[in-house]
């Protein structure tokens, strides 16, 4: 069973020191945690954000983070679950992906370049490692929350 939720929030959130508006809408979509369920995840925040300016960039987050909770974390082991958030407010906008915890803790890639110029050709063949560095190219700023029993990815975008 699909759970969709709407409400109307007046609030501000802070997360790591930063203060982001949240009012207007919030809609939130717990989704299966399979490989399918990422197009899905996709499809639900294209829909709620069409007409906004940064519409596709947030598409783009919401494949690379449920990408990271398929593979990373428990939500991706059979029964697992996943949810996504979307708050839109004048102004801007915010993804959250809410997971069910692992091991590891949310990273972006070290740069495969170095100091000297060179490149590491085996880090910049690699097939995987880049999702957080597109949100942090693409998102107003990021950050996240939790630990191994459920950890909490918001991406902000605000209207360029």
């Amino acid at each position: 069973m699909t759970v969709i939720e709407a409400t109307h929030v007046q609030t501000t959130v802070r997360m790591r020191g930063r203060e982001f508006p949240v009012g207007d809408m919030c809609w939130r979509r717990a989704f299966a945690g399979r490989p399918a369920e990422a197009r899905r995840a996709r499809d639900f925040v294209g829909f709620l954000m069409a007409g906004f300016a940064r519409a596709d960039d947030m598409v783009l987050a919401a494949g690379e983070l449920v990408a990271n909770v398929l593979q990373h974390t428990r939500s991706g082991l059979p029964g697992g679950l996943f949810v996504v958030e979307v708050r839109r407010w004048r102004g801007g906008a915010a993804l959250t992906v809410i997971d069910q915890g692992g091991d590891g803790e949310p990273r972006s890639r070290p740069p495969c370049d170095g100091f000297d110029g060179s490149v590491d050709e085996l880090c910049a063949l690699a097939e995987s490692g880049r999702g957080l560095l597109t949100i942090s190219a693409t998102a107003s700023w990021w950050d996240w929350c939790g630990g191994p029993a459920g950890r909490t990815v918001t991406a902000v975008f605000d209207e360029r």
